[in-house]
């Protein structure tokens, strides 16, 4: 990769203020910048940085005002963090991008592969399987038979997709996901447990990313699905026959009991806990270590706790804690004045 600071700031509509013909090779942290570097400015904290940068070239927000002279070429553009994303996103593209078929890899006489598709080495794709052009997947993944993967999509390596399942256009998973293993589904009886099949699949739709090692468990019947825009971190567990709204953002080691219904824009931190057969309105927003026991209906809310309340609440209640040491300190002393008091009676 290799760019002028002028195709960069017309690629990024924006500003330029320095030397047009500034060639950039690479990226770097703007308190780690290079020549040939280009780097980016979001946060005021990090301003001194930009003085004594290296980098050829930083992005920063139209509204900076710089106190000092400034070495790099500056592009100014609505939101730096939002551009070197883009700029990012595009270097990623350009250096990932692999096409062809493995030799080692085992497919299917029955699947459709499209075009300009890469399928690494020991990769195995099932009967009925169809893969939409420009889609990658890496050594050691397993698509199981009649389940679908759309175009443009990126699975790393070791990733299983059972089968009748269907993934959209522009998927990400990372390495160990596991996408319509069956669901935690098994019935007391006189001799243990037994266990419940599970028929249904998982549905991803478009613009999904799943990180490693986390689990979409398959419906009993019917579907799991994870609808439009979902980002889901490592280590998460979502269970059969959940709904997850778009655009919703999960953190690391949630997990999302069976027949859950989460709705659009929701935020879940770091181990939530949701129980199963209940909902949740829009726009939730949990903390890390919520645990969600009933169903949440007013939208726009964001809790904390276990289980989870209003954080509000949360505050002035987690404030009576921290004081009950001191509390319980005091009652004992005023209980031995009592008692004191009562023996000279």
């Amino acid at each position: 990769m290799e760019y002028t600071a002028r195709q960069i700031a017309d690629f990024l509509q924006g500003t330029l203020e320095g030397n047009p013909d500034a060639v950039i090779n690479t990226f770097a942290k703007i308190e780690e910048g290079c020549s040939g570097a280009i780097s980016f400015m979001a946060d005021m904290h990090y301003e001194h940085y930009l003085y004594e940068t290296l980098s050829t070239v930083v992005l920063v927000n139209a509204d900076f005002n710089p106190t000092q002279p400034v070495k790099a070429t500056l592009i100014r553009v609505p939101n730096a963090r939002d551009a070197i994303g883009r700029l990012l996103t595009i270097y990623q593209q350009q250096t990932q991008s692999r096409r062809g078929v493995h030799p080692r890899a085992v497919i299917a006489e029955s699947a459709q592969i499209g075009k300009n598709c890469y399928i690494g080495p020991s990769v195995y794709i099932g009967e009925g399987v169809v893969v939409g052009d420009n889609t990658q997947i890496y050594a050691n993944c397993v698509i199981e038979e009649r389940s679908k993967v759309g175009k443009s999509c990126l699975l790393y390596p070791n990733v299983s997709v059972y089968h009748d399942c269907s993934i959209g256009d522009r998927i990400i998973l990372h390495s160990g996901c596991c996408i319509g293993a069956d669901g935690f589904g098994f019935a007391p009886s006189a001799d243990g447990y037994e266990k419940i099949p599970q028929i249904g699949n998982v549905i991803i739709e478009d613009d999904v990313e799943i990180g490693a090692n986390t689990c979409v468990d398959r419906a009993v019947m019917g579907s799991t699905i994870i609808h439009k825009g979902v980002k889901l971190d490592n280590l998460i567990q979502i269970a059969h026959n959940c709904e997850i709204g778009a655009n919703t953002v999960m953190s690391a080691q949630v997990g999302i009991a069976g027949s859950v219904k989460v709705g659009d824009w929701c935020m879940f931190g770091g181990q939530v806990g949701i129980a199963g057969h209940i909902s949740i309105a829009d726009h939730t927003n949990c903390g890390a270590q919520a645990g969600i026991a009933g169903c949440i209906r007013k939208s726009h809310r964001t809790l904390l706790g276990s289980p989870a309340m209003d954080v509000k609440d949360f505050a002035r209640s987690y404030a009576v804690f921290k004081g009950l040491p001191q509390m319980r300190k005091e009652l004992t002393e005023i209980n031995e004045k009592l008692e004191s008091a009562a023996d000279c009676d």
